[in-house]
């Protein structure tokens, strides 16, 4: 049987850092913003509970809704943060989603 030709593993025409990015590609986030209603216990809970967050990162990330006035909770793809933010509003939380800055 004969060898078969290589075949290089990138095609040395193809600028991949020139491409456009496909829609499911583009990275986005969860943004939770700080509110006057919710106590900040209240907040680490439900970081904890909807994004399996441990109670130091839940903590820190309510501290930086506190401090900072809003904190990135999560990055995904577009539908995903979008998940997220609605489930931020059922908990009663203000949030949004952006697009992860280049």
């Amino acid at each position: 049987m004969p060898a078969l030709p290589a075949v290089p593993l990138v095609d040395e025409g193809v600028d991949v850092a020139r491409r456009e990015l496909h829609a499911s590609e583009v990275p986005w986030q969860t943004v939770v913003w700080n509110d006057p209603v919710n106590l900040m216990s209240y907040v680490a809970w439900v970081f904890r509970r909807h994004f399996g967050m441990d109670a130091p990162t839940a903590e820190q990330r309510m501290l930086q809704v506190h401090h900072e006035g809003r904190a990135v909770v999560a990055e995904g793809n577009r539908e995903a943060m979008e998940r997220h933010v609605e489930a931020m509003h059922e908990y009663g939380l203000w949030a949004t989603l952006e697009r992860v800055p280049r």
